[in-house]
């Protein structure tokens, strides 16, 4: 998200203001930032609009408490924060508005892919077909792809080295995942007979 543009002055410290006009002023530049961006901001980009010295993390736990009382929150996801409405509010959101193309209108096999692909990642095709016993469509790995949840992955170094996949950090954010440490134990969902990978 970062870009530098030196030939815009901003006055990131805000020398002229007591410090706790100062600290409101870069906290409310943190909400500001985060409600303009789709995707999570990583802290490094936050501290681009704060003054040299300020706590980012301590902006966003003051900033947190002020929006206790708010229908939305700040998460933090992957290395990065978000501004995201909170669980509550779901049902109202759906019967408000048309929500089109977020539902992510997944079937069951598609998600199972999903979660092989987030516990397995980086993972290849073949990969997949090990864990499933069949060969993977493309078709599955283009929807799965469409909706930003996969990307690819790292590849060997030499010529015709097979594609692999990896979550996005989409994935994390329609799963309400922070990291990917946040998954379910493995060994869990398979002693529960939910998961067979």
């Amino acid at each position: 998200m970062a870009k530098d543009h030196p030939d815009i002055e901003f006055d990131r410290e805000l020398e002229d203001l007591p410090p706790e006009l100062r600290w409101r002023e870069w906290m409310r530049r943190i909400e500001a930032v985060l409600f303009a961006s789709a995707t999570p901001v990583p802290s490094a980009d936050l501290a681009r609009v704060v003054g040299q010295g300020a706590s980012v993390e301590l902006l966003i736990e003051d900033l947190a408490v002020g929006l206790s009382e708010r229908p939305y929150e700040i998460a933090r996801v992957t290395e990065g924060w978000m501004l995201r409405t909170r669980h509550a509010y779901a049902p109202a959101i759906r019967a408000a508005a048309d929500l089109g193309e977020q539902d992510l209108d997944l079937r069951e096999f598609d998600v199972a892919v999903l979660a092989a692909i987030a516990y397995h990642q980086p993972i290849t095709r073949e990969g997949l077909k090990d864990i499933f016993g069949k060969e993977i469509s493309r078709d599955l790995i283009g929807r799965l792809h469409a909706r930003d949840l996969i990307t690819t992955g790292p590849r060997a170094p030499r010529r015709g080295a097979p594609y692999t996949f990896v979550t996005t950090d989409q994935f994390l954010v329609a799963f309400d995942l922070q990291s990917l440490q946040d998954l379910p134990d493995r060994e869990q969902l398979e002693d529960s007979g939910m998961s067979n990978s």
